[in-house]
């Protein structure tokens, strides 16, 4: 039994060390299937909708949604400012827009003008496209990016309301 044991831990300890392992991350934001429901929650919280616009086998994609969307997602400070989604761009399952109206996420992202992701697209809670980051601009800087277009997002909703 201990020879099991420790074979076992010592199996474990080389599929870390050469990466054929790694610990489970987040699957991701929320999936929006009826965005109307977005709506309501931003009109009531006066918040914006932020929705990561992704590919399948998109690196910059998985950058953007785990090194910063994801940490957003779980930071309280972010909870009262801003509705986090996601939409896979090629994807064919049925959404209901803002307006109602049955759409596809693929459809969604063509009718918003999303060619280039990552794309991040901030929303009113009418749907009306606020602010936009195309892409994975420098590392270093995207986070500040985010917070930025957040923060300019809820200034406009807020001087929309005057």
């Amino acid at each position: 039994m201990r020879f099991a044991f420790n074979h076992s831990l010592f199996a474990l300890l080389i599929a870390t060390a050469t990466g054929c392992w790694s610990a489970p991350h987040d699957a991701g934001l929320p999936v929006p299937q009826d965005f109307t429901a977005e709506a309501g929650e931003a009109r009531d919280k006066q918040v914006p909708v932020l929705v990561l616009f992704m590919s399948e086998g998109c690196t910059y994609c998985e950058t953007a949604l785990e090194d910063f969307l994801l940490p957003m997602q779980r930071d309280s400070e972010f909870r009262g400012k801003v509705i986090l989604r996601q939409i896979e761009t090629d994807s064919g399952d049925a959404l209901i827009d803002f307006e109602g109206n049955a759409t596809t996420y693929k459809r969604f992202s063509a009718r918003h003008g999303v060619s280039v992701v990552p794309n991040v697209t901030l929303f009113d809670s009418s749907g009306q496209v606020l602010t936009r980051i195309e892409g994975l601009l420098t590392a270093d800087f995207y986070y500040g990016f985010l917070v930025q277009a957040i923060d300019e997002s809820l200034e406009q909703i807020k001087s929309a309301r005057h």
